[in-house]
This record gives C-alpha cells, structure tokens and sequence, in this order.
C-alpha cells in the first residue's frame, strides 16, 4: 500500500465533537504537524470527514 502525509492547517475550535475526534484518531493535534498514513479506505474516509482541516500529499 501506498504511504500518504496528512497535515493538519486549520484548527479544530468550533467543529463538532465527531471532527475533532477524527483528528485525534488520525493523530493530529497542533497545527502545522504532519502524520504519515498507509492508503487504506478506513484512512481517507477519516480524511474524507475532516478534508476542510487539513491536507493530504502523496509520496
């Protein structure tokens, strides 16, 4: 499977309670911090529900 860098670049005050849950299951806390992910479909559905916080790079 194929390795993706996930970056958080908004923050999470004022989002529901599901949202700031996502982030925290995909490991993202501050703003700025990048995490790298297998390609699974668990994963960008994750990314999928939270795509206005953050960005996705393919290696």
């Amino acid at each position: 499977m194929a390795k993706i860098k996930v970056k958080k670049v908004k923050s999470a005050i004022n989002r529901t309670q599901n949202q700031k849950r996502t982030l925290e299951a995909l490991g993202l806390k501050k703003i700025g911090q990048v995490v790298e992910h297998e390609d699974t479909p668990n994963i960008l559905g994750m990314i999928k529900k939270v795509n206005h916080l953050v960005s996705v790079e393919a290696n």
